[in-house]
């Protein structure tokens, strides 16, 4: 099938990463997922299979003040209410998970925005 083959290609990468990025409850694991018209990050510790919290371009704070969803400075949006939510619950410092996603574009500007949020990886 057509299109499969990317799909099986991030799986590995996922698989890949996943094998050494674990989240712990001192250092919980950022991780990133972007589909077509959106971007989406959580939180998680992986001792506890818990997802602390999640954010994306669907979330109310953003989406009033979003134009377009899909953007480079959408994902930095995100990735600045990620830290400044991880920072009310007491998380500093946290472990970045691409998700078998290529580190630039919208993955990327998630993990600057966190930066100037305040998180450091």
């Amino acid at each position: 099938m057509p299109g499969q083959q990317s799909h099986i290609a991030r799986a590995r990468r996922q698989a890949r990463v996943r094998r050494i990025v674990r989240g712990t409850p001192e250092r919980p694991r950022l991780s990133v997922f972007r589909s077509g018209k959106h971007v989406y990050a959580q939180v998680i510790t992986d001792d506890a299979a818990r997802t602390l919290l999640a954010v994306s371009t669907l979330t109310p704070e953003l989406r009033a003040q979003l134009k377009k969803t899909a953007t480079v400075d959408a994902a930095k949006e995100v990735g600045k209410l990620v830290a400044r939510r991880c920072q009310e619950k007491g998380i500093t410092r946290v472990v970045f998970d691409r998700n078998g996603f290529l580190y630039h574009g919208r993955v990327r500007a998630v993990a600057d925005g966190a930066r100037e949020g305040g998180l450091h990886f």
